[in-house]
């Protein structure tokens, strides 16, 4: 335990917390014997809405892949082992953590009223030990090191040996809390389970629960990120560039739309899990319900394995090809999580073969020979938005007079780079359209193949105002997204589906 200097032995008035319950609190019955104790509060999932562990072993993996094998050995001498291991990351900043506000104020009610405050995690004491610096609110902490990890029985047992049994309150949220919890003068609980929260009203009926807000159906949904679900009609392409309109056709296209999104779902929190810290401080990105807390991590990480088998199973519903289609997009994404996303440039590429990939499932999946025509133009066009979405980045930290991105091998000053290599990718997306409308396989597959050329003049103005909006900061950190909300680019993709219709 590490102490402030010169703390008194002795505590004065009892403190009151917001509760969603209420019952009869021990303090009240010792009031009158002038005993005051002090408040001990753990820190995964009470203090904070996140979990040190999870998100020191994710960001150690994005940043050295080849260290889940370190991490492994590290294990197998035991849980505190592995905590030491990741005790030290590069990226590791307490004023970002997703500090809950029910325990913030319960902490300054006790300090208010006299009470010591003390921080008690199974964490290693060198977070433990930043945090609390960073806050400011304690009076001493207990943590694992090396050798022990503090949790459970152990943690009851040593704040019994500082405290005595029946001498300290205690706030906690898990199950690792209960023995703890049997120890403690007063029972404070947060976050609980279900089982938990049953189990800890049979070992102590006077407990108390704060309020926390609870996730919901909404707060799934943006953690799947349902919203980028539209960038999978991509799958529908190749099956209207070949005027391929039958219902089995259809319904390959709809099943292959479905593994494609449990799958991009999967990608996306293991994303979110690895970019942790960066996240919370971008301006939009810090709101996901993995970086500011509505989700559990643990939830997050649960929820991985189980959408990337439902893909698997759907995927394998529509054909073996296209399974193995599907495996290579989770295998690039993956290595863009991990490795390609820190590369400069390669990072965009990678983003507009995905795209491209999409394309080439759809095809796969109805049992459609792929244009190379379509390829070309979706890497290109694809690789413009991707390029986009980097400038829209860099203009915001820019802005910001933030230092330039760690996770990311770009710098502020490539600002106007960037956005040059987006327009040329974009207007080389108009060309490609332009020659594939000269070609003599056009004629096979429209009546009206003249038509076609008005087309171009919607996919420049479309383009160009992008890059105009993103230079006035105003375009949506995703473009595609922006593209799906935007009046003018949702017009401008219905003038263009209504020429190629009156085309065929």
């Amino acid at each position: 335990m590490k102490n402030e200097p010169d703390t008194p032995p002795l505590f004065s008035n009892a403190y009151s917390p917001r509760l969603d319950q209420s019952c009869e609190r021990p303090w009240d019955r010792r009031s009158t014997q002038n005993v005051h104790l002090p408040l001990v509060v753990d820190l995964d999932g009470t203090l904070i809405a996140s979990d040190l562990l999870i998100e020191t072993a994710f960001s150690e993996l994005g940043r050295r892949p080849q260290s889940i094998l370190d991490m492994l050995t590290a294990l197998s001498r035991g849980k505190a082992a592995l905590k030491h291991r990741l005790s030290e990351p590069v990226d590791f900043d307490p004023g970002t953590l997703p500090y809950d506000p029910e325990v913030l104020a319960l902490i300054r009610q006790a300090r208010a009223a006299g009470h010591p405050v003390y921080l008690a995690s199974a964490s290693h004491e060198r977070l433990v030990e930043s945090i609390a610096d960073h806050l400011g609110l304690f009076t001493g902490w207990f943590a694992s090191n090396e050798t022990t990890n503090l949790a459970g029985h152990r943690k009851a047992q040593q704040l019994v040996e500082a405290f005595g049994e029946r001498g300290f309150d205690y706030v906690g949220n898990d199950a690792a809390d209960l023995p703890v919890w049997e120890k403690a003068a007063k029972s404070i609980a947060i976050r609980t389970p279900a089982g938990v929260r049953r189990r800890l009203a049979r070992q102590c009926p006077d407990a108390e629960h704060l309020n926390h807000a609870r996730p919901t159906w909404r707060t799934w949904a943006k953690m799947l990120r349902v919203h980028q679900y539209a960038k999978n009609a991509l799958i529908f392409l190749p099956l209207l560039a070949a005027h391929l309109f039958t219902l089995e056709a259809i319904t390959q296209a709809v099943l292959a739309f479905v593994a494609f999104s449990l799958c991009a779902s999967s990608i996306y929190i293991l994303n979110d899990l690895v970019d942790l810290q960066d996240d919370r401080g971008h301006r939009s990105k810090c709101k996901r319900p993995l970086p500011s807390g509505a989700i559990p991590l643990m939830h997050g990480v649960m929820a991985i394995p189980v959408l990337f088998l439902g893909a698997l199973a759907v995927g394998s519903a529509v054909s073996l090809s296209f399974l193995g289609v599907l495996l290579g997009y989770f295998a690039l994404t993956t290595a863009y999580s991990f490795v390609l996303k820190r590369m400069m440039v390669v990072d965009v590429i990678t983003l507009a073969g995905l795209y491209s990939v999409r394309v080439i499932g759809g095809a796969v999946a109805a049992s459609v020979v792929v244009s190379e025509w379509l390829i070309a133009f979706s890497m290109m066009i694809f690789m413009s938005l991707a390029l986009i979405k980097r400038y829209v980045e860099l203009a915001a930290r820019r802005d910001a007079n933030l230092p330039d991105p760690t996770s990311r091998d770009y710098k502020n000053s490539d600002l106007d780079i960037v956005a040059a290599l987006a327009a040329a990718a974009g207007f080389n997306a108009v060309t490609i359209l332009a020659l594939y409308i000269s070609s003599d396989s056009v004629n096979e597959l429209y009546s009206r193949p003249q038509l076609l050329w008005l087309v171009g003049p919607l996919l420049m103005f479309w383009i160009a105002r992008a890059l105009m909006l993103a230079g006035r900061r105003i375009m949506d950190d995703d473009p595609v997204v922006f593209a799906l909300k935007d009046r003018g680019s949702l017009l401008t993709v219905a003038a263009a589906c209504v020429i190629v219709f009156a085309a065929m």
